[in-house]
């Protein structure tokens, strides 16, 4: 019987899951520590995010908000974020201790406010209710954002470059797991009650599991001493222009970027809609799909994480970025559940690739005495240009149609593919060694 065998290397690949596999297990004991605490973080932040993510809208509307009231709700969440990530990084450079500028950001003020979520129809009446949950629930987004610049800096310190692609891939996977889960769970809690009860006990499960992801990421062991950079060399919008000059590697990363994700919600924002009126498709049905896409991308994270440290993040992502403009193409043929399930299961394998890639290749690329600022300039260039693929595609469906929003963006995506190959290169080692 090899039974016994069986147990013994499931054991051991569950005991290595939380470093990254092997080779976690042949770093240093407090490197092999804080992976733990991250990749803890990562699980428990994954579950509390999916159920704000997934089921928030859907209770502020259950308050008595009205679709432009959610439109407007999503609106101010994407121009605050780029606001924030934009102080964040001032607040990161200016302040140090970036470890806790997280914990009290989105740590703290953020899960706060899921908490202050649920007790909104008990402590307030009336029309001001839907807009004090409203405003609850872009408080929570903005002080996330807040901390994202630090956050990086943090993950930039912790995790040993080397082996990066295998400990995101590891974190990745149980934080698709666990999203999955409470996703599904939380769904059913709130079909068994009536009215906002079910929303409400979601989200104190939500605050419950944030203060973990908190605490685990609390945990975690950072210098004692991070280095300031100072008044005068800290973000402004002045001081943007010579922040960037000099880092080539940086700046076309971050402009083919924002091309990447501007060709992406083009179409983006549309995709269930057009399954449920043109489709025809069920509310089931269209969940179907996306796990379709989770489950995908789940089975292949551990994988991609190994082959883009063999690799090289820039290659892989090339490889996959050179796949996911047949997607759209791919969506103009389909018309029955499993035409696009089959491209769903092919996009999340492809989509797993990309969004590891591209993480560590930003993270590689960015400068180690400048963690803070430039991760914030990435990310308000992805925020803005996803918010103007949008605003493009909802002015250009009314009066084209779903299938050309397909094509422009195919389109758009292979000139971004074509010029990401072109311009951005593997980055240098010595530019990426952590503080």
């Amino acid at each position: 019987m090899r039974i016994p065998f069986y147990t013994r290397k499931i054991a051991q690949w569950t005991s290595d899951l939380p470093v990254g596999g092997a080779w976690g297990r042949s770093m240093q004991a407090f490197i092999q520590k804080n992976l733990r605490w991250l990749w803890f973080d990562g699980l428990f932040a994954s579950a509390s995010d999916n159920i704000m993510l997934n089921y928030v809208s859907l209770y502020i509307l259950s308050l008595g908000a009205s679709e432009f009231q959610i439109g407007l709700m999503s609106s101010i969440s994407s121009f605050l974020a780029a606001l924030m990530l934009f102080f964040g990084a001032v607040l990161a450079d200016r302040v140090g201790h970036h470890k806790e500028i997280v914990v009290l950001s989105g740590g703290v003020l953020g899960r706060l406010s899921i908490l202050m979520l649920v007790f909104v129809p008990i402590l307030f009446h009336g029309a001001s209710v839907v807009w004090i949950a409203i405003a609850f629930s872009v408080i929570r987004d903005g002080f996330g954002n807040l901390g994202y610049p630090a956050w990086v800096s943090v993950l930039n310190e912790i995790v040993p470059l080397e082996g990066r692609g295998r400990f995101f891939g590891s974190r990745n996977f149980v934080m698709g797991i666990a999203g999955m889960f409470t996703t599904l769970a939380a769904g059913k809690i709130i079909t068994l009650f009536v009215h906002q009860t079910g929303y409400q006990i979601v989200l104190a499960a939500s605050f419950v599991l944030g203060l973990a992801s908190t605490y685990s990421f609390f945990s975690i062991k950072t210098q004692a001493s991070i280095k300031k950079l100072g008044r005068g060399a800290s973000l402004s919008l002045k001081a943007i222009p010579g922040l960037l000059k000099g880092h080539r590697q940086f700046v076309t990363l971050m402009l083919t970027a924002g091309l990447w994700n501007f060709a992406i919600n083009i179409a983006g924002p549309f995709f269930n809609v057009y399954m449920v009126k043109d489709l025809h498709f069920s509310a089931s049905v269209v969940g179907l799909t996306s796990v379709a896409t989770a489950l995908s991308g789940l089975l292949v994270l551990n994988g991609v994480g190994s082959l883009a440290d063999r690799l090289g993040p820039r290659k892989l992502q090339i490889y996959s970025m050179i796949l996911i403009p047949l997607l759209p193409v791919m969506w103009i043929f389909a018309s029955q559940p499993w035409q696009v399930v089959l491209i769903n299961i092919f996009g999340g394998t492809i989509w797993a690739a990309f969004n590891l890639t591209s993480f560590n290749l930003m993270l590689n690329s960015i400068p180690k005495d400048k963690v803070p600022s430039y991760s914030a300039l990435y990310q308000i260039m992805v925020t803005l240009s996803l918010a103007l693929g949008a605003v493009m595609g909802s002015g250009l469906i009314t009066r084209f149609g779903f299938h050309f929003l397909l094509i422009a963006s195919a389109v758009v995506r292979v000139i971004a593919t074509i010029l990401f190959a072109v311009f951005v290169k593997e980055p240098a080692k010595e530019s990426v060694v952590a503080e």
